[in-house]
């Protein structure tokens, strides 16, 4: 699949930021606000992990597919909680590199698999599946629709499917919905609603949350863990980094304060 220059750009920064998931400050900062040490780029506390692990109904014997998977939170998570087997795919190779690290650590290397690939072109066959998971994945995916019904071809007719994801509030002037697309990430902006991209993807959705409370607490708090590790943080990142990553972050915020955008979890199984 042919990257644009946008999409090129976004993997190199993910890149970035993957090749510095084990820095000592990086790991302390997400102890902090997360709960948990393995260089996330999702949102997903471990609260809300031990949540996902019952709404996917993990186990032994069961196999877990997390799509963008970074390097390796929430997803090794789970399988080290639950016993279940799993399979991360991304498309920077660093991420993969780090989770691959750390299930050796946790001593699950024989229950873990990874593979370079996009979420709108999964690398496997149909029904290979108990579960699937992506966090905030579908915000920085152009083919949303691609990918969840990717999502639908592999998973097992009697398996489910769990994400989050950050959306644009409904029901805003165009003014507004402009505003919000700078607030979030690159492919905030939806075709349609997820319940009604679910439906056309062949899912039934059967739970829904929003999170968009606690979002708004763990962006605030590492925006003040970020500012208060800024001597680290440069020397990890350098200036210019740095200050974009602390520019990204207020315009978070500030859509957050605004009401412009929200995070949601939902809960998915096979419409047939």
């Amino acid at each position: 699949m042919a990257l644009t220059p946008e999409k090129a750009a976004q993997i190199d920064g993910f890149t970035d930021r993957y090749r510095n998931a084990r820095a000592d400050v990086i790991r302390q900062m997400e102890t902090s606000v997360f709960g948990c040490d393995y260089g996330a780029t999702s949102w997903t506390t471990r609260e809300e992990a031990d949540r996902i692990i019952d709404m996917l109904t993990l186990g032994p014997n069961k196999r877990l597919l997390e799509i963008g998977s970074g390097s390796g939170w929430p997803g090794l998570y789970l399988a080290k909680a639950s016993g279940c087997e799993v399979v991360q795919i991304d498309l920077p190779f660093d991420g993969l590199k780090v989770a691959a690290e750390r299930a050796r650590e946790d001593d699950m290397a024989d229950r873990w698999d990874g593979a370079v690939a996009d979420g709108a072109a999964v690398p496997f066959k149909n029904d290979a599946f108990e579960s699937v998971f992506h966090s905030d994945v579908l915000c920085c995916l152009e083919l949303k629709l691609e990918a969840l019904s990717e999502c639908r071809r592999v998973l097992r007719d009697d398996g489910t499917l769990v994400f989050s994801v950050l959306l644009i509030s409904p029901n805003l002037s165009s003014d507004a919905h402009q505003h919000a697309i700078t607030c979030g990430p690159p492919y905030i902006d939806a075709p349609a609603d997820y319940p009604t991209l679910l439906a056309q993807a062949g899912w039934r959705q059967t739970d829904h949350a929003d999170l968009t409370e606690k979002f708004y607490n763990s962006v605030c708090d590492l925006f003040k863990q970020e500012e208060n590790n800024a001597d680290e943080l440069i020397d990890l990142f350098g200036e210019k980094s740095y200050a974009e990553r602390l520019t990204s972050r207020r315009k978070r915020i500030e859509g957050l304060e605004a009401g412009l955008i929200k995070r949601e979890l939902f809960r998915a199984v096979a419409s047939s």
